[in-house]
């Protein structure tokens, strides 16, 4: 099927917000679907300049569902894209959980005005944080509501409980191999596990409270360095709100169709912790439907190494490498589930 693609753009709080629409090139009406990229600069593509290559998940998504009779949206979200310099001082003090929302929605309405989109079969598909504005939306929306929510790489705990949970993994697993263990090797310290963690629980609850986070505490230079994105006033209120923010609360009060998908091989959310606590909030909703692919990683990459043998510095080398290819499990639970609601 010929495929073709091109650039939208929108307003949000005076923000020209831009994305790029792919489907197929005829007339005729077709599915359509909103991709929410996940945590960070991450732009339209899903790349993002914290992570090597441009083969981003976004575009052979886009390109794939396109060639299977459906019409995408992706789009830079705030901080991120070729225009990032230019916004970020609009940004500030302003970047909150209801402007990712606004971004979203005006998504939708720009996707929705192709006159080939068949409006009453309308999904999104987030990632990550993504899976978060995704369920905001569809929660406030008085109209254009999703008709199906995808939420790959979702997280079960609060954001600020999967980020501990990650940091402590990486004290666990001390090695070479990562950004965490060179810092503590270039500074010539084996963080004490105990001690560090109280310490990065203190810093964490000074954040959550307004204040600053004290270098003076044990490993107080390690945590800042992983905190300080947090602090950043280009990033307030929005951080303070996303990391007490709890999907489990939120998902319940879908009433949509759902497919939750956490590969096995993704280490940034847990495919059985999160996985049970999400089964546990969506207990007793029969449109609910989850997949955990064997291989698929947190963007929906193919992964062959064991998942004991991955780690922070590996993944994030390989994520968006030229070598690096969609998942077909996940493919196939996603497109079979959308041409399930597209029929129904």
């Amino acid at each position: 099927m010929e495929i073709k693609s091109k650039e939208v753009s929108w307003d949000v709080i005076g923000v020209r917000m831009y994305g790029t629409i792919t489907g197929p090139s005829d007339n005729k009406k077709h599915p359509a679907i909103v991709f929410v990229a996940g945590s960070g600069p991450t732009d339209r593509d899903w790349c993002s300049p914290l992570l090597r290559g441009e083969n981003g998940s976004a575009r052979l998504l886009a390109d794939f569902f396109a060639e299977n009779g459906f019409i995408t949206l992706r789009y830079d979200k705030f901080g991120s894209g070729p225009h990032v310099k230019e916004d970020l001082p609009k940004l500030i003090g302003k970047v909150s959980m209801q402007i990712h929302v606004d971004e979203l929605e005006g998504a939708v309405n720009a996707l929705l005005s192709e006159k080939n989109v068949d409006k009453k079969n309308l999904f999104v598909l987030g990632n990550s944080e993504g899976t978060i504005h995704a369920v905001n939306y569809q929660l406030q929306a008085k109209a254009n509501r999703f008709k199906g929510l995808i939420l790959t790489g979702a997280p079960g705990r609060a954001i600020g409980e999967v980020a501990r949970s990650q940091i402590l993994n990486q004290l666990n697993s001390l090695s070479g191999d990562s950004a965490f263990s060179r810092f503590f090797t270039k500074i010539g310290v084996i963080p004490d596990k105990k001690r560090f963690m109280e310490s990065y629980d203190e810093a964490t609850a000074n954040f959550l409270a307004g204040k600053s986070i004290q270098s003076k505490l044990y490993g107080g230079k390690a945590i800042r360095r992983l905190l300080r994105s947090l602090e950043n006033p280009a990033n307030q209120p929005f951080s303070r709100e996303l990391w007490t923010y709890d999907l489990t609360k939120n998902i319940s009060k879908i009433k949509s169709p759902i497919l939750i998908l956490i590969g096995k091989k993704d280490i940034q959310t847990d495919w059985k912790i999160d996985g049970e606590a999400l089964k546990k909030a969506t207990k007793g909703n029969p449109k609910v439907s989850f997949a955990f692919p064997n291989d698929s990683n947190h963007l929906l990459k193919y992964e062959k190494m064991p998942r004991n043998r991955l780690n922070a510095r590996y993944v994030g080398r390989n994520y968006n490498s030229p070598r690096s290819y969609l998942d077909r499990g996940a493919l196939n639970a996603i497109y079979s589930w959308l041409i399930k609601q597209t029929k129904s």
